[in-house]
């Protein structure tokens, strides 16, 4: 896999993602901060989701190469 420098795990990504939300829910920042903080929380996202795509395509290939593909629901009860 190829990765880019600039490229973050899927915690480090998510927990900076974390701090910026609770920066943008405190009211604190100005609307320019707020919009970079918004910005960098998009890119962060978008990373987030990448790797749980990323991981849901390796738990899927395996379960392929068992052969014991089934649907799960994932309701509780």
């Amino acid at each position: 896999m190829n990765k880019k420098k600039n490229d973050i795990n899927f915690e480090k990504a998510l927990e900076e993602l974390e701090k910026i939300v609770e920066k943008l829910e405190s009211g604190n920042l100005s609307l320019e901060e707020s919009l970079k903080s918004f910005e960098k929380g998009i890119s962060l996202t978008r990373k987030c989701r990448a790797h749980l795509s990323e991981a849901e395509l390796k738990v899927k290939k395996l379960i392929e190469e068992n052969g014991d593909m089934k649907t799960v629901n994932n309701k509780d009860g």
